[in-house]
This record gives structure tokens, sequence and C-alpha cells, in this order.
């Protein structure tokens, strides 16, 4: 027997094209007399399971380098695409030799030149987990491996956590987390660092905030800062949006649970005593002075500039700062002055690619940080697969653009030229996806998620709320009332005459 709640979700396969011609595969779009997913058999389950089982496939993508491809020969796990940093830090950090992230030096002789462990504290403290949960004895190679499939199971969980969130963030909407589950990049990418684990506490950071628990939300996004730096910046988009929506005290109350969160875990790392006083420990500082020292990067739009033109381009932090200051400030001019009031995660998708883009590196795993925001901004099949064709080509083009470079005179792989094309086709397919986004805000008819008469599902205190502070609304309103016509309370949705 069909149940209203049942009645209530949206099915991709009947909202759009592509899920439907692509469901063919397994039967057709579900029907009017279609039995309903219920029992055990959950929506948010079979999404959770569908992910888990695509994590391991890609994990036996990597099959090549974990049995030679990470040992023998530079190569190997460039021309197999297997590449992963995890089993070459476990050694290169000092974590086979027992050595404390933030607190013991790394000898030159493990790290090649560096001093300390280069990640945030949270990242850190995943690592060491998974150092200790390892088991010893055996020749380096197998422990290398054994902490690769450690690592693995901690980041296969960070999966399942972050599509039962996504999967219950847009409560009507829990089919749309299969295009997490099934996004081709994140299983190729899955592995290749420990992102997974600040992509996972910010999934559950957004599911907080959509159900109104602003102080676990805010909580969330503090620990995820203190994992990864990219999701403070999401900090950004709800003071815009509850500023417009008079909502300050509940932004007030995230950005201190978050502020708070982040020095916990921080503090105890980041201050030392000594004879000379109280300072801030190096090991700590490593990860903020190397992000301002390293030079452009793989992936990134100044790399292309950089070979393009010959320029080495060493003010990159200025151009990179100036860029994101006024990005982000046409991205708060978009949220106060668009016709309707954006919705929570169509802003955090964009802030959060503005930040890739600008960056001076666009590593292959950073489309993990954008999936699940992808996802909830624009779940839509037939951008969201342009934009992954677009990131696994990419992915395959760096470890052939290294795999080129690193054989010598064989030139076994992608040259130079052929990465800068797969450079800028990542880089375009990441701007043609913002760029939907950006219409969907602009033109709130054309957003799929406010087809059936929602505001934002993802808006916790926002969603319904009217707007107190929407320049662009009122000069609407003024001339509407002025023309004669009707106005619309965009927060909720309400015609006013």
């Amino acid at each position: 027997m069909r149940s209203a709640r049942d009645d209530q979700l949206v099915r991709p396969t009947v909202e759009d094209e592509v899920a439907a011609a692509g469901s063919e595969l397994i039967g057709g779009p579900a029907g009017r007399r279609a039995l309903p997913v219920g029992g055990w058999w959950t929506p948010v389950r079979i999404v959770a399971l569908v992910a888990i089982g695509m994590f391991a496939l890609g994990m036996v993508q990597k099959l090549p380098c974990y049995n030679y491809g990470w040992f023998y020969g530079a190569t190997t796990q460039y021309t197999h695409a297997c590449y992963s940093d995890i089993p070459h830090l476990y050694s290169g950090r000092g974590f086979d030799a027992g050595l404390i992230p933030y607190f013991d030096r790394i000898p030159q002789s493990l790290s090649g030149g560096m001093d300390y462990l280069e990640y945030p504290v949270l990242t850190g403290l995943f690592m060491e987990i998974a150092a200790l949960l390892t088991p010893g004895g055996g020749t380096i190679q197998h422990r290398e491996q054994l902490n690769w499939l450690v690592n693995a199971g901690m980041l296969m969980a960070c999966t399942a956590v972050i599509a039962v969130c996504a999967a219950r963030t847009h409560r009507r909407r829990p089919w749309d987390a299969l295009l997490i589950a099934l996004a081709p990049a994140f299983a190729l990418t899955a592995t290749v660092n420990w992102d997974l684990f600040a992509v996972a506490l910010t999934a559950a950071a957004m599911l907080m905030w959509s159900r109104g628990r602003v102080l676990l939300a805010g909580a969330l996004i503090g620990l995820a800062a203190a994992a990864k730096l990219y999701p403070v910046l999401l900090l950004g988009p709800l003071l815009v949006l509850c500023w417009r929506a008079g909502r300050m005290r509940a932004f007030g109350a995230a950005a201190a649970a978050a502020a708070g969160a982040w020095l916990v875990v921080n503090l105890p790392v980041m201050i030392t005593h000594d004879a000379a006083g109280f300072h801030i420990r190096d090991g700590w500082a490593k990860f903020y002075t190397f992000s301002q020292e390293r030079p452009i990067d793989f992936g990134s739009v100044w790399l292309l500039i950089s070979q393009r033109t010959g320029n080495p381009l060493e003010g990159a932090n200025t151009y990179v700062t100036l860029l994101m200051i006024l990005g982000c400030l046409g991205l708060g001019a978009l949220g106060l002055y668009a016709p309707r009031r954006p919705r929570f995660a169509q802003l955090a998708f964009l802030v959060v690619a503005l930040f890739i883009l600008t960056n001076k590196v666009y590593s292959p795993q950073y489309v993990l940080w954008l999936i699940p925001l992808a996802v909830l901004a624009r779940p839509k099949w037939r951008d969201f697969l342009v934009w992954q064709a677009c990131e696994v080509l990419y992915f395959l083009g760096i470890w052939s653009y290294l795999a080129y470079t690193g054989s010598g005179d064989k030139h076994q792989g992608l040259p130079t030229e052929g990465y800068q094309l797969a450079i800028a086709l990542h880089l375009l397919g990441t701007l043609y996806l913002c760029a939907i986004v950006v219409r969907d805000i602009l033109m709130p008819e054309r957003d799929v998620v406010r087809r059936d008469g929602s505001d934002d599902p993802s808006g916790g205190v926002l969603d319904g709320a009217p707007d107190i502070f929407a320049p662009g609304s009122a000069r609407r309103a003024r001339h509407a009332e002025h023309s004669g016509g009707t106005g619309v309370r965009w927060g909720t949705g309400e015609r006013t005459q």
C-alpha cells in the first residue's frame, strides 16, 4: 500500500529526462503502479549502499598500484591512474616510525624537505589514528599496503556519512543523493588523499543546518575547517542569507560555535610553552605557511597561464587574494539583490567553487569538496554529468601528463599541450556548473528544487523566512505598487496585492 510520505518524494526518473533514460537499464522510470520503497529498503539506505559499492569499485581501480605501482617504478602509478598520497606519506611523514604529527620534526631522509606534517590538525589526527590501527611487522611495502587499506576503510565510513547526510538534507528529494553515490569522479578520487573526512563533516553541518540545529551546524563547520580550510567559507553565504532574512542571531550562534569548535581542537596543538613564554608551535603553523609559500601547482588556471606565457607568476598569492575578495563581494551582491533569496546550497557551492577556481592548485581530489554541494545546489543529471565528464578527463589527463614528464626519453603519456587542454576542460566544466547555478538564482523559476513550491529545503531557519533586507526585492515591490501590479514576498512565495 502506498504511503502518503512515499507520494511526496520527488522521483528523478519522473522529473529528470536524463535520469528517466538511464533508468531503462533497470526497467525504466517508476510508474504510478510501482510499489513504494519501504521497510528496510529506504531511499537513504539504498543511496548509502550504492555509494559504498562505488567506493569499493574505486578501490579496485587502485589495485595495480596496490600490487606494485606505489613501490616499483615512479611512472607505473601514473600510467595506471591509480596514484594515492596515502602510502607515500605513511612513511614520508614519519607515521611508520611512530613520529607524532606537529610535535616531532620529520627527518629530512624521510620527508624530502618537509619538516612537519603539512595538514590541518583533524586531518593529522585522522592519519595518526589510521597509523595506530595499522599492524606492524613485515616489510615497509606491506605496512604501507595495510595502512592504505585502513585509511580506505575509514574513508568508506566517511562516504556513507556523506551519502546519508545529503539524502536527508532535502527531505522530499533523497534520491538526488544518487548523483553523489554514482559520481565517477567521486569513486576515482576518494582515496587519493584524506579530503573525504572534511567533506563528511561539512555534509553533516549542512544536514544540521537544514534541521534548524544552528549550534551543532556551526560546531561541525568549525570541526570541518580544522580538517580542511574550505568549510569555513560556508559562513559567508550564511552571513548574506541571514542578513537578508533578518536571522542574524542564528548566524551569530553558528559562527560562535564554529570558532569555538575550531579552537577546542587546535589550541592544544597550536600553543606551546618554554622558557621564552607562550608562542605558536611551528608544527601547527606548517599547514598555513605551506599554503602561502607553495608555488602555483597542478590543475590551476595560474599553471595554465604560466606554462603558456613562460611567466612564473611569483605574485600569484596577490592575484589569488584579490580575485577571491572580488568574487566574494560579487556573490554577496548576488545574494542580496537576487529576485528571490538564493538557497543556502546554491551560494555554498558557488563560494567553494570560487575558492577552488582561483586557488594556486586545483588537485584532482578537490572535486570531492564540490560534489555534495553541487547535488544540493543543482540536482539535474545532465548538468552534473557534463561536469563529471570534464573532471574524469582531467583525472586521466594529470596522471598521463606526470607519466610523460617522468618517463624520460620514452615520453609515455600526455604532452604539455594535451595537459593544458585537460586543465582548460576541467576549469570550464566547473565554470559551466557555476553559470547554471547563477542562472537559477537570477531566474528562480528555473530552479529544479523550487518547482514543487519549496523555498529552501536546506535553509533551516531561512526556509520560508520573509526578506527583511533585500534591496532588489524592495525596488521591485515599489515598482509593482506604482504600476498597480502585484508583488511577491519572495521568502515565503506569498503574493501580495
